[in-house]
């Protein structure tokens, strides 16, 4: 949401595209089409892709999702290569619409240690896509812009009040409770109040239980 609103403010007209890749966490549809309202995307593309063929996740599978607070290690939440898959796709709609920048979300401050978010991660990928397009080879290659790279989450919430954007809208929890809350006890959820707490804003969100 904040990474749409900043493309936004930069006067970029915004193409939304939302992964519908079969993830538990499916109410983040939802929420995608209501930011992409809210953006005045100029088109929001929801494309299907069964990343639960695959699984490997407990965003994926029949794998619960951990509750005992963000640890060391990668978490099984991690979905492989998720950010590779989904910039791909990015780049090919990029590229046949005729944009010059691709804007993602990725943090790398507050986040669970997933290696698709790293900035090592960004920086090879903007090589590959220069190598792999039309564009690339013809000397305009696409941007890969990640504005919220090395920002924390009460960073990204205060952006979200300057923006004038409801943070209600989005979606973080990885295991929504079946009214539609989010859980309050994965990373996600515990990442999402903390940034909240620590801006001094009023944290929106519906909890199941509270951070």
């Amino acid at each position: 949401m904040v990474a749409g609103g900043l493309a936004r403010e930069a006067g970029y007209e915004v193409v939304a595209l939302t992964i519908d890749y079969n993830q538990r966490h499916r109410v983040e549809l939802d929420a995608a089409s209501r930011i992409a309202k809210a953006l005045n995307a100029a088109s929001h593309i929801v494309l299907p892709l069964n990343l639960a063929a695959f699984g490997g996740s407990a965003l994926t599978a029949d794998i619960a999702v951990p509750k005992g607070g963000v640890g060391a290690d990668i978490p099984v939440t991690y979905v492989p290569a998720r950010n590779a898959i989904f910039l791909a796709l990015t780049l090919g709609l990029a590229e046949a619409s005729g944009a010059n920048d691709v804007f993602i979300g990725v943090n790398a401050l507050d986040y669970s240690g997933y290696p698709d978010c790293r900035p090592e991660f960004i920086d090879a990928f903007q090589k590959m896509a220069t190598l792999a397009t039309k564009a690339g080879v013809e000397g305009h290659p696409i941007r890969i812009n990640t504005p919220l790279q090395h920002m924390s989450k009460a960073d990204i919430a205060r952006e979200a009040d300057r923006l004038g954007l409801d943070a209600g809208m989005s979606w973080s929890c990885y295991d929504p409770t079946p009214d539609g809350r989010h859980c309050g006890l994965c990373d996600s959820c515990r990442l999402r109040a903390k940034g909240f707490a620590e801006a001094g804003l009023p944290d929106p969100t519906r909890y199941a239980i509270r951070p």
